[in-house]
């Protein structure tokens, strides 16, 4: 069973892909956003080539955990592609995602420009394998 993994941004989205197995993430590509549809589009085509079954979307609550103006957009978002894909879409906290995927960026000494380029595709791994990690944790 292959996930999908989204880091939903204004601009871009990140996007990961899991093994088949679920255990592990890749990054696959950042999508540059170009409108709903074409959006819905791309990710329709990721989730055909990788045989996806599930998508699991960073939810970005702020740190009390309430929800603000990014994560409705965010949430918003996660039901056009579940009806455009007609897959599950599972919201998954990302809170300091983004800021583990800076750090482990900058530990691999990445040039700020390359840094800009991955972030977000570093990002949705993120929180792709923090999704798989906990499900494998709670169902052994």
């Amino acid at each position: 069973m292959r996930l999908l993994g989204l880091d939903v941004g204004e601009k871009t989205i990140g996007v990961a892909v899991s093994d088949p197995l679920g255990l592990t993430a890749q990054g696959v590509e950042v999508i540059r956003r170009r409108g709903r549809e074409r959006d819905l589009e791309r990710l329709a085509e990721l989730a055909q080539t990788y045989g996806v079954e599930t998508i699991v979307i960073g939810l970005p609550k702020n740190m009390d955990g309430s929800l603000g103006k990014q994560a409705e957009q965010v949430m918003a978002f996660a039901t056009l592609v579940q009806e455009r894909l007609d897959l599950p879409v599972v919201l998954w906290d990302e809170r300091l995602t983004t800021i583990a995927a800076e750090r482990a960026l900058l530990e691999a000494d990445l040039s700020r420009g390359r840094r800009r380029e991955v972030i977000d595709k570093m990002a949705a791994v993120l929180i792709l394998q923090g999704y798989m990690d906990r499900r494998r944790t709670q169902n052994p």
